[in-house]
């Protein structure tokens, strides 16, 4: 099994690109680049792989996609009585924390500001092969980005900063910020090669390729366009990124990328683990004849992801992100159930997501651990699950199954699936490693028929069809409905809300729901601020040290 070792070249690229305590003052840190480096092709590699060890936060209540999974009225805040000021407060649209987000903030710009150092310097390398010369400099371009379109959703306008140069910016305009994201997208897809996905080498998966900036394009322009109620993106050199360049560009990746469905949709997902080893005992998987497709070259649905590996800790060389903690804090509170471990217990699951799936769409109850339902493939998990266990909140008696830990019987115990495979570590905090997908190929084929691809209903239908539902016309409402479906616990349904305007809609319907608070039965309705525009509070320690030049977001002010 591969799983990425993101130590290799780090220290050396931690050394000379560190941004320390704060992007905004940096001026220390800078004088330390100022020397003679990026001059080989080796030295672009270890610069990318620090470039790349910013995309996991440290601090797993951090993590980009449980921050905006708990946004969305699909999930709760969950957790237990010391998460009032963390998940709790993201739910409930309220402060909590003044510093709530500063690690996503910092280590977002510190993936930036080594982004931005690559890109000054990558004239000095000398290169022999020109495709790995244009594949690392597309990187580079890539990686800047999904940074700050990564920034820009969470927080809306924000500094760009484009040179490792210390400087205190206000915030960009929208049209700025995107700008420059369509601008380095447009240039990474034109850098990096057209390499199709069966012709890259096992461990260069986990880089950027050309259709994963084709995809974060359509992303980006979807956001940006849906959102500021927008045609197109204007470029800050000069011309616009429009509709029919985007779908040019999905309709690229459908058909030259060698990317596709997994061909059952829950193999995609870890619980489905079984072999010869270790024979899945768990009936879903039994009755279903499921196994999981890995993260390897089987998988050709993925396009990008984090790779995570077996170095996690607490102790420098190692860090807590280099383990997934996403799939630990939305675990099921302190309790194990073959094949589900014990987590954190953020993020339960709105049952009105359950509720809304169309009849046998094999999505429900492959994304859903439904704790209420007597359907016996779920085996005895729904009657020896413990109500209230460690004061859990929000319990609804619905888990997601796609970011979850996963145990294997080793004995008399359950532990850890990548331990069984690896060997190490033995925690239940650092032993969860499933890749954190940020770009699947089933997301390219609904955004291609939202943009309205000539394509648009056979990609519909791929999706559909996989689901083991009939074809519908691709309408704005079926796409949208599908996305929610399919999507999932994936991280994108709020941003999706924000962008076609339905986000107070949404929330409107997300009230009265059934929950546990440590057991007692109580009623619970999700919070929507809209005074926020949905965007999340800007660290105050950052509006501070910017004295003044940066102000707090609408809504967030003290």
């Amino acid at each position: 099994m591969r799983k990425i070792k993101y130590l290799a070249g780090i220290v050396a690229a931690i050394i000379m690109m560190s941004c320390g305590d704060d992007f905004l003052d940096t001026k220390n840190l800078y004088e330390k680049l100022d020397v003679d480096y990026y001059s080989t092709p080796e030295e672009i590699e270890e610069a990318l792989t620090g470039a790349y060890a910013s995309l996991p936060i440290d601090a797993g209540m951090n993590n980009p996609i449980l921050i905006s999974e708990i946004l969305s009225p699909d999930r709760l805040g969950g957790g237990g009585s010391d998460d009032v000021d963390g998940c709790q407060a993201c739910d409930a649209f309220r402060i909590g924390s003044e510093d709530l987000y500063l690690d996503l903030w910092e280590t977002t710009y510190e993936g930036i500001f080594r982004a931005n150092m690559i890109l000054k310097r990558f004239d000095n390398a000398e290169y022999t092969d020109e495709n790995a010369k244009n594949q690392a400099h597309g990187e580079a371009y890539f990686l800047r980005a999904f940074f700050y379109l990564r920034l820009a959703q969470l927080f809306g306008p924000v500094p760009l900063i484009t040179d490792p140069a210390p400087v205190n910016n206000p915030k960009a305009s929208p049209e700025e910020l995107y700008g420059q994201i369509a601008e380095d997208l447009k240039t990474a897809i034109e850098l990096m090669p057209a390499t199709r996905y069966e012709s890259i080498p096992i461990e260069r998966l986990g880089h950027a390729t050309k259709w994963a900036a084709e995809g974060l394009m359509a992303r980006a322009f979807l956001f940006y366009t849906g959102y500021y109620d927008k045609t197109d993106i204007p470029l800050p050199g000069g011309g616009t990124v429009t509709k029919d360049d985007v779908i040019g560009w999905i309709d690229d990746c459908v058909n030259n990328s060698g990317h596709g469905l997994v061909e059952d949709f829950r193999n995609l997902w870890p619980y489905t683990f079984s072999n010869d080893q270790y024979p899945s005992t768990y009936p879903y998987v039994v009755d279903n004849n499921l196994k999981w497709v890995g993260e390897e070259g089987a998988n050709i649905e993925t396009i990008f992801a984090i790779h995570y590996s077996p170095y996690g800790g607490w102790n420098a060389p190692q860090k807590l992100s280099y383990s997934n903690q996403l799939a630990l804090y939305m675990g099921i509170r302190h309790q194990s159930y073959y094949p589900f471990g014990q987590g954190w217990g953020i993020g339960t699951v709105n049952p009105q997501l359950w509720d809304s799936f169309e009849p046998d769409d094999i999505r429900q109850q492959g994304s859903i651990l439904n704790l209420k339902d007597t359907l016996a493939s779920e085996g005895s998990i729904n009657r020896e699950y413990i109500w209230g266990q460690d004061q859990q909140f929000h319990e609804t008696g619905h888990w997601q199954k796609k970011y979850i830990p996963v145990v294997v019987k080793m004995g008399a115990d359950l532990k850890g699936m990548y331990f069984a495979l690896l060997g190490e570590p033995d925690n239940m905090q650092l032993w969860n490693m499933q890749d954190e997908v940020l770009i699947r190929f089933a997301d390219i084929l609904l955004m291609g028929a939202e943009l309205g691809s000539a394509n648009a209903q056979n990609y519909l239908d791929r999706v559909r069809t996989r689901a083991g539902l009939g074809s519908v016309p691709p309408t704005l409402e079926n796409i949208k409905r599908e996305r929610r479906h399919e999507l999932a616990f994936e991280g994108l349904r709020y941003f999706d809300l924000l962008r076609w305007h339905d986000i107070e809609a949404a929330f409107a319907e997300a009230n009265n729901i059934p929950v546990k608070n440590i057991g007692v039965d109580e009623i619970y309705t999700v919070t929507y601020r809209p005074e926020t525009g949905g965007f999340l509070p800007i660290p105050e320690s950052q509006v501070r040290l910017s004295n003044g030049v940066m102000k707090q977001n609408t809504g967030w002010e003290e």
